[in-house]
């Protein structure tokens, strides 16, 4: 049984929220120690080797896996992934803070991300952020050591940093943020050189 005083870890989630409620969601998970592990950044172009190429694969087959994920901008970085999910009401309509304006979201969506339309399934139980972050990770962690050659060891640290998305406003500042992060990889708090 876990106990904050005795693991002296504490969760990162907004206690009474439920993460299975309808809305959109700003995510990081960082590789383990930091360490450069899908590629390298040069001139401020991020360049993947195969296991990042591999993760990014992997987060856009997420939708597949749950259909009321929907997913937006992302980017893998050497040593940490940020991306964009929108849990649905299982209609296809991302519900977030009043006033957000849910065609906006699409605007900004990769070409590869699906939409959900009405005709299609639904899970039977709505999945909660938790669930996908952990199949994204799991799925993405066995591959990833696979193709480094480096099987049972961590890849992702443990756990994940989230910001519900609460307007337009927000979604495009987040979407700058996440397109402009190579080329501010030099500032970049996860970049283990810049110190």
């Amino acid at each position: 049984m876990y106990s904050p005083d005795i693991h002296h870890r504490q969760s990162i989630r907004l206690r009474e929220f439920d993460y299975s409620t309808a809305g959109m969601y700003f995510i990081t998970v960082c590789v383990h120690e930091r360490e450069c592990l899908f590629g390298s950044i040069c001139d401020g172009e991020m360049t993947l080797n195969e296991a990042g190429r591999m993760a990014g694969a992997v987060w856009q087959k997420m939708p597949e896996r749950f259909p009321n994920a929907m997913l937006d901008e992302f980017r893998i970085m050497p040593n940490h992934f940020h991306g964009i999910i929108c849990i649905t009401d299982g209609v296809g309509a991302p519900l977030a803070a009043p006033g957000f304006d849910s065609h906006e979201f699409n605007k900004g969506a990769a070409s590869s991300a699906p939409t959900i339309g009405k005709n299609q399934g639904a899970a039977s139980s709505a999945p909660t952020l938790g669930k996908i972050m952990r199949a994204f990770k799991s799925i993405s962690a066995i591959e990833a050591n696979h193709i480094l050659d480096r099987q049972g060891q961590p890849l992702w640290q443990r756990n994940y940093y989230e910001r519900i998305i609460r307007d337009d406003g927000e979604l495009t500042n987040i979407r700058e943020y996440i397109a402009d992060n190579p080329a501010k990889w030099a500032e970049d708090k996860e970049n283990p050189d810049s110190a």
